[in-house]
């Protein structure tokens, strides 16, 4: 009865206790946090741009949990209660921001910041992820801050722990660099960061030096003790004309609205009291001075508006000074940003060059690569073939019906090379049995007959792939280009094509040096009635040169097709930079084919360099200089020599 009694005494507190475990448990995960909260609570609700960037700083620092509010915020993800406690919303589930705490049967009002204020958010989410241990999000938030940083993110980075990863560590150090140029108080630090640049050319450098070199124009009467001053202008001079300074003077209410001579001689007309005007006779102003003394007289009747007349102005720019001015105010640190902006623009002139050369370069490999098949039947056949440009289509169109039948890109383009050359050479093999051999030592009908087979595989091509251009793809491993910097660069589909005019360089000098049918290709262009002689066939010979000079346009077309529109015109557009090519190099000479693609390649981009938008004028001029080079070098850069060359 004893013990009965007692529990009935202990029941309260344990229904006390089993009362409060039934209650939610709240654990105070983050108590910085739910203090930041509370505080601020009005102020998470409907933030201001202006003043919401210490509360977001308070809020960053808190840590993760803090973090992840943040992120909820800016991500629109963020709702508020009722009670006033704000929720992470993550579709049908949601959490308490400040405690981690899961939450059901909640309906909160969801936060939705503006752009201005998701902007401070977002920095200082960055801000918070440069020190993560991912190094995917490092390199993201570094990659933010470059973008888009502030004096913010600069405290950020110099307060991070080390960086372990050295690639990354020398991208942050070149961040943190940029961000001290810009937004660093201490001069020294600023003027060092600068100086460590120094010769740099990439856009984001010059990008943080533009501001601080940026200037205004300013007049005053004498020297401003404080500005920064870039230069005296000299009115009247190229840079400054005396409009502009008197436009200048009149923005800055240095000098009242200019009068021009009909607004003077309106004003006037229209206050004629009993033949005066101002207390000036009417018959007085033909005198320029003394219709000047009228209108001031008027003007301080208060009777027309305030305006300077002639002499004022010229008074006035007597007496007043003008400046540009900088916009960064410290002379050190204007006068080291100058520096660096003259080195960086020496080696960027520089840099350019190179990229032009580059350019060149891979042009030149195009019009070598589009030539060699002529240089062949040109030279030893003395054939002026003006259906090779259809030769080079030809090989385009094939390189595409076989890329419509292999989806493989790469394995397309292996099997569409030898095909192409396949092709062309049989074609080529056609057209020199069918028309060419029957009209030898015909130049002039050779010709004709070559420019109509040019107009029948045109159209031919019309009939079967219609006018629309059609796509060739490169491979995935083509597409893209080589970057060494932000100036120099060059596409990969090019330096695909300047090694493939190499290996054909090769191909050809193996095949002329090396094999039995080049010996007997050199001695039937040297001398074809003895290489008859000796049991060489010349027709033969001449057959298989066609066919191969046509294979190689036919290789030809497939690189040009890459990057270039594959259409029925496709070959005209290289047929005359081919044929320069050829007779500028030198006929028959495979090395002044070469030294003419160069010689063409280099001039055509200089000169279009001058005029980038009119390629049609850096094409008139690069014909007149061919026409001009012919006229001190009828035979070429490398001409050939032996009894070919009196052929």
């Amino acid at each position: 009865m004893m013990a009965f009694r007692a529990s009935l005494r202990l029941f309260p507190a344990l229904l006390l206790a089993l009362s409060l475990l039934a209650l939610p448990q709240i654990s105070a995960a983050n108590p910085a946090l739910e203090a930041v909260i509370a505080d601020n609570l009005d102020q998470i609700e409907k933030p201001s741009r202006r003043t919401v960037e210490p509360l977001i700083a308070e809020i960053a620092a808190t840590g993760p949990e803090g973090l992840a509010l943040l992120s909820a915020w800016a991500s629109r993800n963020l709702g508020m209660t009722d009670d006033g406690r704000l929720l992470i919303v993550d579709g049908d589930s949601a959490t308490d921001a400040a405690t981690g705490a899961a939450v059901t049967g909640a309906d909160p009002k969801m936060l939705r910041p503006n752009s201005g204020v998701r902007g401070v958010i977002e920095g200082a989410l960055v801000a918070g992820e440069i020190s993560s241990p991912d190094p995917a999000r490092r390199a993201a938030a570094l990659s933010s801050i470059a973008r888009d940083g502030t004096s913010a993110h600069l405290d950020a980075l110099r307060a991070a722990p080390a960086e372990e990863d050295p690639a990354l560590a020398a991208r942050r150090d070149r961040v943190e660099k940029l961000l001290t140029i810009r937004f660093d108080t201490d001069t020294a630090a600023r003027v060092a960061a600068i100086e460590e640049m120094a010769g740099d050319v990439s856009l984001d450098f010059r990008a943080a030096l533009n501001p601080l070199l940026a200037t205004s124009r300013i007049a005053a009467t004498e020297e401003p003790a404080n500005a920064n001053i870039a230069r005296e202008l000299s009115v009247g001079g190229g840079d400054f004309s005396e409009e502009a300074a008197i436009a200048l003077m009149t923005s800055e209410g240095l000098l009242q609205p200019k009068l021009s001579s009909a607004d003077q001689r309106n004003a006037l007309a229209a206050n004629i009291v009993d033949g005066h005007v101002g207390g000036v006779p009417v018959g007085q102003l033909n005198d320029p001075a003394a219709r000047d003394r009228a209108y001031e007289a008027l003007e301080a009747a208060g009777t027309v508006p305030p305006a300077a007349t002639e002499a004022e102005a010229g008074a006035a720019l007597e007496a007043t000074r003008f400046f540009d001015t900088y916009a960064e105010p410290d002379k050190a640190v204007t006068d080291a940003a100058r520096a660096a902006q003259m080195r960086a623009e020496v080696r960027l002139t520089a840099m350019k060059g190179v990229d032009l050369g580059l350019d060149a370069l891979s042009l030149a490999s195009i019009y070598f690569l589009a030539a060699i098949g002529l240089a062949i039947t040109f030279g030893v056949m003395r054939v002026i073939n003006m259906a090779h440009g259809e030769f080079i289509m030809m090989g385009a169109y094939t390189a595409y019906v076989v890329q419509t039948m292999i989806a493989n890109r790469t394995l397309s383009l292996i099997v569409a090379l030898p095909l192409a050359f396949v092709v062309t050479f049989g074609a080529g093999v056609l057209l020199y049995r069918l028309v060419i051999r029957h009209l030898a030592n015909r130049p002039l009908e050779t010709l004709l007959a070559t420019f109509g087979v040019s107009i029948a595989l045109q159209q031919l091509a019309k009939n079967i792939f219609g006018t629309q251009a059609r796509p060739l793809t490169a491979p995935a491993w083509l597409e893209g280009a080589i970057t060494f910097n932000d100036v120099i660069s060059i596409s990969s589909i090019r330096v695909a094509i300047f090694v493939l005019a190499l290996l054909f360089l090769g191909l050809f000098l193996f095949i002329m040096k090396r094999t039995r049918v080049g010996l007997e290709v050199r001695a039937v262009t040297q001398n074809p009635g003895m290489a008859s002689s000796m049991g060489i066939n010349p027709d033969r010979i001449a057959m298989l040169t066609f066919g191969l000079g046509s294979g190689i346009a036919g290789i030809a077309g497939v690189a040009i097709g890459l990057f270039a529109q594959v259409t029925s015109e496709l070959g005209q557009q290289y047929i005359v930079q081919s044929f320069m090519t050829v007779v500028v190099g030198g006929v028959g000479n495979i090395w002044g084919t070469l030294a003419g693609a160069g010689l063409i390649g280099v001039l055509s981009k200089v000169i279009e360099s001058f005029n980038p938008s009119n390629t049609l004028a850096a094409q008139t001029f690069m014909i007149l200089f061919i026409v001009i080079f012919i006229q001190f070098r009828p035979r070429g850069i490398i001409p050939q020599r032996g009894r070919a060359a009196e052929a």
